[in-house]
């Protein structure tokens, strides 16, 4: 039988587990087994830069960090589960890719 893999990654770690749960209970109530959501490294992108606005004087530094969170659900490919995943609200801090496997 084949199956679906829903890969999840967002900044925002709350709208991603959120979205996750939604996921789970949509397979819960259709009585279907998930593997997931299992937690993927964090992706954390850092950036240094100088405080002065002319980059010369004091040596003091701004440091910012993007952490990007993901997730990954296998689930069976049922037509109606999928149509339900694919009708959710979905926010745009959140990006989600549906492949099928076999």
């Amino acid at each position: 039988m084949p199956k679906v893999r829903v890969k999840l990654n967002s900044v925002d770690i709350e709208m991603l587990n959120n979205i996750c749960d939604s996921i789970k209970e949509i397979a819960k109530k259709a009585g279907i087994a998930i593997s997931g959501p299992v937690p993927l490294p964090t992706k954390k992108l850092k950036i240094t830069t100088r405080k002065s606005p002319c980059g010369d004087g004091t040596a003091t530094f701004d440091r910012y960090e993007m952490r990007i969170h993901k997730r990954l659900i296998d689930l069976p490919a049922n037509e109606k589960v999928l149509h339900h995943i694919m009708r959710l609200k979905i926010p745009k801090s959140v990006n989600i890719k549906i492949e099928m496997k076999d």
